[in-house]
C-alpha cells in the first residue's frame, strides 16, 4: 500500500514560523516533522510515498529528495502556487497513487498510531482514524458506532485524526481544481461505505506555535522517563 503525506498547505496559523519555512519542515524533537513521518513509514514497511507540494514546495523537495535517505521511494505531486485543499490535492495525486487503496496522512499531525494496522475493508471507500476531541475542536467531526461504521451525525462525535485509507473510487467524478475532502466522505458515509477506528493513543494537531511547543515538551518528557 502506498502512503501520501499532505504537505502543501500554507501553515498560516503557524506564522511567523512558516514565513520562511514550510510547516512540514518545522523541527520537532531535533528533526523536521516530515522526517519523522518518513522514518515511521519506513519502519512500518512502506516503500512508496507521495508528497504533495505547493507553498515552498521546492524546500521540501530539496530536503527529502528521492527518499533514498529514508529507505523509501518518494515522488511528488506539485500543485503549483496554490494548494488544492485536501480533496483536490489527493485527486491530483491519483495517477501516482495507482488503482489500489492508499493511506493519507496530514503532514501537520503527530501520532503514534501504527500505520501498518491500516487496511480498507472489502466494499468500503474509506477507513478513518478518529480521536477524542481536543480543546481546540470540542465539537468533533464524525460519529463512530459500535459496529465500527462512521456517520456524519450522531453522538458522541469524535475528531478526524487526519489519517485514513481511501479507495480511488471515492474520488470518481470529483471536479478539477481545489475542493475539500469532507463532502466526499459524508456522501460515502451516507452510502454506508466508511469504517473507522478510535485511537486513544498519542495524537497532536501541530497547528499553532503553541501546540508545537507543547509537543516538544511532551516528547522531551517521554524521553526522560
Amino acid at each position: 500500500m502506498k502512503l501520501m503525506i499532505l504537505a502543501a498547505g500554507r501553515g498560516t496559523r503557524m506564522r511567523p514560523l512558516t514565513d520562511q519555512l514550510p510547516k512540514p519542515l518545522l523541527p520537532v524533537a531535533g528533526q523536521p516533522l516530515l522526517f519523522h513521518h518518513l522514518m515511521r513509514a519506513a519502519r512500518a514497511g512502506f516503500h512508496d510515498v507521495v508528497i504533495n507540494l505547493a507553498y515552498r514546495g521546492a524546500a521540501i523537495r530539496a530536503a527529502v529528495g528521492d527518499g533514498q535517505a529514508f529507505g523509501l521511494t518518494v515522488r511528488y505531486s506539485d500543485e503549483g502556487e496554490h494548494a488544492l485543499e485536501t480533496g483536490g490535492g489527493i485527486a491530483r495525486a491519483l495517477p501516482l497513487l495507482g488503482p489500489e487503496p492508499f493511506i493519507v496522512l496530514n503532514g501537520d499531525v503527530w501520532t503514534d498510531y501504527a500505520l501498518e494496522r491500516l487496511a480498507l475493508p472489502e466494499g468500503d471507500l474509506a477507513q478513518l482514524i478518529l480521536v477524542d476531541n481536543p480543546a481546540h475542536h470540542v465539537r468533533g467531526d464524525f460519529h463512530l458506532d459500535a459496529a465500527g461504521r462512521v456517520h456524519p451525525h450522531g453522538a458522541p462525535l469524535l475528531t478526524f485524526a487526519g489519517l485514513g485509507v481511501y479507495h480511488p473510487a471515492l474520488f470518481a467524478g470529483a471536479p478539477d481544481g481545489a475542493f475539500p475532502l469532507a463532502p466526499l466522505l459524508r456522501n460515502a458515509m451516507d452510502a454506508g461505505r466508511v469504517s473507522g477506528a478510535h485511537h486513544r493513543g498519542l495524537w497532536v494537531d501541530v497547528g499553532t506555535p503553541e501546540r508545537l511547543t507543547a509537543l516538544e515538551h511532551l516528547l522531551a518528557d517521554q524521553k526522560s522517563r
